[in-house]
């Protein structure tokens, strides 16, 4: 009996919903819907999935945002694996390391593919038709899923159904593949009816995938085989050989297999393509966001500390303080403890040339947030000024800080909340509440949490330069390099 393995997507370059959502911390990872994160989200919709045996998932992701995943996992109370991308190169490699690790123990399960960012409301409908693509993936065939649209949308995508192969006429033979449409010719499509907006949600048995990407691209297969057998199983993390990897070309999933099925030539099994009404939306903007997002008798949708005063479709976010909007309509305004963005929701597209412009720039708000995750908690940057900054760190119970040193700044801790455990040199001694240390210039040194609390603490450093990377990290046990 062949199981099913979801594989969940979790790359993408955090620009399109900035603020909230940056480089080092993708949309997947924000709870924008409900208390679920989108990639959390993403993993429950298989819950109660009946008559399949569902393998635990398997999520690719790249390693900046490796630990963040692992907690969204351990708070839900999950066993998934995370296999490591060293850089990104799209979907079809993803994919292809992804069948390369299923495959193991000889074992060929059915892989339901899913991108972790998107949003489907109506769970029991898309189990519905994960079953109906199961059973044609067992049969050898390769399965996309398309959203039945109900408008003209530029925005996405769209396949093209061909000759129908079940009795209902509801599951086509694919016939084409197309790119983002102009208005009128999205209006041709819909009116059609063959039209579908391509999901990014395929499915195949790991084996039909190697052989179909073999036959497209073996210069992918060859070097995803490579970097899979160079690399490594840890008790976290599945990884590959990075420096193999990196010679991988680019090619999403699309473009390197699926739309090369009906070629005259091909020699690729059937692709078929299942209709998908279930509430789906990539959440690919802010308007989108907006467009899921429930609303008020004026058609606003607010978050957080939000005051609005005589508006109509506005989208307002607070993260950090209190937003207030009078009179404004078709806004979005999103406001984090670092940046502000105001724009027409006819722009949300163009949030990207902002995000271009400050990457440009070297500004960090394009890559980070002010409060960033590391693996031992989080710390927030509370103010800086010339030759000093004030932090705000938090370590997670049992956590440590690698043993390093700095040569350009002093640091100055106090504990606000449980029990450090420091080491300075060669001492090891405990700071209490209320009670605060010093860590001299060039001097190594840990930050330890031995209690069951979070640890809370404020940083003052002061120096002639404060830069992160004045680093020299001795032990880490994290297996990083560098923050």
């Amino acid at each position: 009996m062949h199981s099913l393995t979801p594989v969940i997507l979790s790359g993408g370059s955090g620009t399109r919903l900035w603020p909230l959502s940056r480089e080092k911390y993708p949309k997947q990872l924000l709870s924008l819907i409900s208390e679920d994160s989108l990639l959390q989200a993403t993993v429950r919709r298989m819950d109660g999935l009946a008559d399949v045996k569902l393998q635990q998932p398997m999520i690719i992701c790249n390693e900046e945002y490796r630990f963040v995943i692992a907690e969204q996992l351990r708070v839900m109370g999950r066993e998934g694996s995370i296999l490591l991308e060293p850089v990104g190169r799209n979907t079809a490699p993803a994919l292809t390391l992804a069948a390369l690790a299923a495959s193991q123990d000889n074992d060929d399960p059915v892989l339901l593919v899913m991108p972790s960012d998107h949003m489907i409301v109506d769970t029991l409908s898309f189990q519905t038709v994960v079953r109906k693509g199961m059973a044609l993936a067992i049969e050898g065939k390769l399965i996309t899923f398309g959203i039945t649209p109900n408008t003209a949308e530029t925005g996405y995508g769209y396949i093209q159904s061909g000759t129908a192969i079940d009795a209902t006429e509801t599951i086509h033979q694919i016939k084409r593949f197309v790119e983002k449409p102009n208005l009128a010719t999205a209006q041709s499509y819909l009116k059609d009816g063959s039209y579908l907006w391509n999901s990014g949600l395929f499915m195949m048995r790991a084996s039909i995938w190697l052989s179909a990407i073999d036959k497209c691209r073996p210069d992918i297969l060859a070097v995803c085989q490579d970097a899979w057998d160079k690399g490594s199983i840890g008790s976290e993390f599945l990884r590959v050989d990075k420096t193999t990897f990196q010679q991988c070309p680019s090619d999403s999933i699309d473009y390197a297999v699926m739309e090369k099925i009906n070629s005259k030539d091909s020699q690729l099994p059937m692709g078929v393509v299942i209709p998908l009404s279930a509430g789906w939306s990539d959440v690919g903007a802010w308007d989108s966001l907006w467009q899921v997002l429930p609303k008020d008798n004026t058609g606003n949708v607010s978050q957080g500390d939000v005051l609005l005063q005589d508006c109509n479709n506005t989208l307002a976010i607070s993260e950090s303080r209190l937003v207030t909007c009078v009179g404004v309509e078709n806004i979005v305004v999103v406001e984090t403890s670092d940046a502000l963005l105001v724009i027409h929701k006819d722009k949300t597209q163009d949030v990207k040339k902002i995000v271009d412009h400050l990457k440009s720039n070297g500004r960090p708000e394009g890559r980070l947030h002010r409060k960033v995750v590391r693996p031992w908690g989080w710390y927030d940057g509370i103010d800086i000024g010339e030759c000093f900054q004030v932090t705000r760190i938090v370590v997670n119970p049992g956590a440590a800080l690698p043993l390093q040193m700095h040569h350009h700044r002093t640091e100055h801790w106090v504990v606000v909340r449980g029990t450090a455990q420091v080491t300075r040199g060669d001492e090891i001694y405990l700071v209490p509440e209320n009670k605060s240390t010093f860590i001299p210039l060039g001097t190594k040194h840990r930050l330890e949490n031995p209690g069951c609390i979070p640890l809370e603490m404020i940083e003052v450093q002061s120096g002639s330069y404060l830069g992160e990377d004045d680093i020299i990290r001795f032990e880490d046990n994290y297996g990083r390099e560098k923050e």
